[in-house]
């Protein structure tokens, strides 16, 4: 969320809480409560204050302000009129509303609101104003009327509050774990599988498995690109290849294994696995990348090899790229089973 974005719900936000306290203070003239009609008017005040809060994007001091400001109006507001107006139930919703708070301040790398000593304040102030109605009862003595409708609203309001808040932080928590779990997993340049993906992969396959088959890929004189191109050019080169791969290995899962060396995993049969693979080597040195106006050709060697029964995962590696290497002494630009 950025400064403006938060700037917009926090006007939304007190407009909307503004106009709420401009009612009430309809409805306590027409009971008759005048404390609350008077106590009305520096609230009114507060809420114009905290737009000038907003405005010079004091937001930590606005939260304070208007949760506090809040706690105290619907405990007074309880303690006037009784607990049966359900106006205390508000305190609930405040809780996990400014945890949440806290948590958009530190998306936002700003200071938190402490929103745990905040919790305290809100719950012992709710104990000290509902122990008193429980003793003294209501000040004003309204007799029940309205009491069921402002019970039910109230009611409505704060379930809401509660619905969207867990809703919205449930949603950010899942978000914030799918971003962590693919900057985990994914390599940032070429957007394939990284090497610690690709490790997993390979150690749930079991040992007696015979079917997987792995090649082990490295784009030809890589070095040379960068070195008379540039590192941007072999960034390109990169994103190229790395789609070509994908274009070329259905059912594969690709990872980029270090550099300018892939890891290909397959699962099927090993001719099948190579053509594919002779396909992508085809496709990627017939499409030479074009950087700044200068054209790159770009080659690619590969050794595949199946998987021994019992054979470890490291062995097994280093058969595949003993294999590439066979490739690479070899002219290069090839396949090698």
């Amino acid at each position: 969320m950025t400064e403006t974005s938060m700037q917009k719900v926090c006007y939304i936000v007190n407009s909307s809480l503004l106009g709420i306290v401009v009612l009430m203070m309809g409805f306590f003239k027409v009971i008759g409560a005048d404390f609350l009609v008077a106590f009305s008017i520096p609230t009114i005040a507060v809420y114009i204050i905290m737009f000038v809060m907003i405005y010079k994007q004091l937001f930590r001091a606005y939260v304070w302000t208007c949760y506090g400001w809040i706690t105290v109006y619907m405990g007074l507001t309880a303690v006037f009129l009784g607990e049966e107006y359900g106006f205390q139930l508000y305190c609930f919703s405040l809780i996990p509303v400014v945890h949440i708070t806290e948590y958009i301040s530190f998306r936002m790398n700003r200071k938190g609101v402490k929103a745990l000593f905040i919790s305290v304040c809100i719950a012992v102030f709710y104990f000290i104003f509902m122990s008193y109605l429980k003793v003294n009862g209501a000040i004003y003595d309204c007799g029940g009327k309205y009491a069921l409708l402002f019970w039910i609203v109230n009611s409505l309001s704060v379930f809401g509050f509660l619905v969207v808040y867990a809703h919205y932080i449930v949603r950010s928590v899942i978000l914030s774990e799918k971003k962590l779990v693919e900057l985990a997993h994914k390599d940032s340049l070429t957007k394939l599988s990284n090497r610690h993906y690709m490790l997993e992969k390979l150690l749930v396959l079991p040992e007696n498995d015979t079917r997987s088959v792995l090649a082990m890929a490295d784009i030809d004189d890589f070095k040379k690109i960068n070195d008379t191109y540039g590192h941007n050019a072999g960034d390109e080169v990169l994103k190229m290849v790395s789609s070509k791969m994908q274009e070329n290995c259905k059912g594969c899962e690709i990872a980029r294994w270090g550099g300018e060396e892939f890891l290909i995993l397959y699962t099927g049969e090993q001719q099948a696995f190579f053509d594919m693979l002779e396909n992508m080597r085809t496709a990627i040195a017939e499409n030479p990348v074009v950087f700044e106006g200068r054209s790159i050709s770009v080659a690619l060697t590969a050794g595949v090899a199946h998987r021994n029964s019992g054979e470890s995962i490291d062995d097994w590696i280093m058969r595949v790229d003993e294999k590439l290497y066979i490739g690479k002494n070899n002219g290069k630009n090839m396949i090698v089973m």
